[in-house]
């Protein structure tokens, strides 16, 4: 048997072929201005796409049918997308309006929680001219429960029912536009176990149905657009519609507007804030913020906005790991090679990149200060009693990042 003995050999084949074109094109972004064409980003521009070509097809056919949810992580220390922070994991499952889910699960000890109904995804971000983000990406949140408002048994296993007939606890309601979750899971101190669920439509008694012709072209389309719009759209997307991003322009500091707070926030259960730095090999970079209460994180990211590799290098912070000075005030220093600081962010050899500021179970705003200075007279820009450690220290820390880290995606 061969090509064009079956009835929809040539529409498959058509199908395939447009999305090897998308990819092509995919790849052609890697070298736009957002991406230094140092060989190190260029590469990993590359990389940022092939780490999403391998779950392309998962988002686009092998999870998509509502009927038969499963939970996906869109994100791992392999796996990259949608300005991912260090100290997060994300999860998704595929849902619809018509039927009605249930959660069972065991509640980790992570610090914090949120599950969403994500709602339809309109052509273009409310009251503005841009177009949504990319697939998966976009939707409109609808409603979340938090960690602390699951009730689970003594062991911390809990049911958690999304859509249906009301109840009275751990229910998550959902409208005819549900279209899926997002589960978002944040880590404070090393340690901290993940919580473990698993998705069922109630009534789910046959086997989910094989793929069909129809169902596969559609899943090229799908992954054709994913692969095309995450290459094009991150990080210029963020630039231009978030109030929590600062002018590419103005470099090396945060935005005025430092808060993401919107009611859509607020069901994202989190505060925003990013900053774009350019760092060349003799610089350094500080960076400011009085301690405040609540639970925060500060991750970097590549110049597509991606999380850097926070299994091998310290690249995020959080109260639990990090060290304030005495006058109450947290200092973060970015550069090229350790300082012996104990709150050094590792730029993993990029010239430029983001750095990602997340605000959880508190309302308050931060304060951020920023300053430029000469590598080598970075310890003169720093209080005397400034948190330092040892070559020792610093191996032993790194081996308690990557540790919590494979406990935390089960590695």
């Amino acid at each position: 048997m061969a090509f064009g003995d079956g009835a929809v050999d040539a529409d498959l084949k058509g199908a395939w072929e447009h999305f090897c074109d998308r990819l092509k094109e995919a790849g052609a972004y890697a070298f736009k201005d957002a991406n230094p064409p140092a060989p190190l980003h260029r590469a990993d521009g590359f990389r940022f796409l092939t780490q999403n070509l391998g779950q392309a097809f998962d988002l686009a056919l092998e999870t998509r049918n509502p009927a038969y949810p499963q939970i996906h992580y869109f994100t791992t220390p392999t796996m990259k997308l949608g300005a991912d922070v260090a100290d997060f994991t994300y999860r998704q499952a595929w849902i619809s309006g018509e039927h009605t889910y249930r959660i069972t699960g065991r509640r980790g000890t992570a610090r914090w929680l949120n599950i969403t109904v994500q709602g339809p995804k309109p052509e273009k971000i409310p009251g503005t001219d841009f177009p949504s983000l990319h697939e998966p990406f976009g939707d409109i949140p609808e409603a979340n429960i938090l960690g602390s408002q699951l009730e689970t048994d003594a062991d911390g296993n809990f049911e958690l029912f999304v859509g249906g007939d009301e109840r009275s606890s751990n229910w998550l309601p959902t409208t005819p536009g549900s279209r899926k979750l997002f589960i978002r899971e944040a880590f404070d101190a090393w340690g901290e176990t993940p919580t473990h669920l698993t998705i069922e439509r109630v009534g789910m008694a046959e086997p989910r149905p094989m793929a069909t012709p129809e169902q596969m072209i559609e899943a090229f389309g799908w992954a054709g657009d994913f692969v095309t719009g995450l290459m094009q759209q991150w990080p210029e997307h963020s630039w231009l519609t978030s109030g929590g991003v600062c002018d590419p322009q103005q470099r090396n500091q945060f935005p005025a507007d430092k808060a993401a707070n919107t009611a859509d926030d607020a069901k994202r259960g989190r505060m925003a804030a990013h900053m774009i730095w350019r760092l060349q090999r003799d610089e350094a970079l500080i960076v400011e913020m009085p301690f405040h209460d609540g639970f925060w994180i500060f991750g970097l990211g590549g110049p597509f906005a991606g999380s850097m590799d926070f299994l091998h290098r310290p690249t995020s912070y959080t109260p639990a790991r990090t060290r304030m000075d005495s006058d109450g005030v947290v200092r973060l220093v970015l550069s090229h090679d350790d300082p012996g600081v104990h709150n050094w962010l590792d730029t993993q050899g990029f010239s430029d990149g983001n750095l990602t500021y997340r605000n959880l179970m508190s309302r308050n705003p931060a304060t951020f200060r920023t300053r430029l200075v000469p590598r080598a007279e970075l310890m003169e820009h720093l209080p005397a009693e400034t948190a330092m450690v040892t070559p020792e220290e610093r191996e032993e820390m790194l081996r308690e990042r990557y540790r919590a880290i494979k406990l935390r995606f089960g590695l």
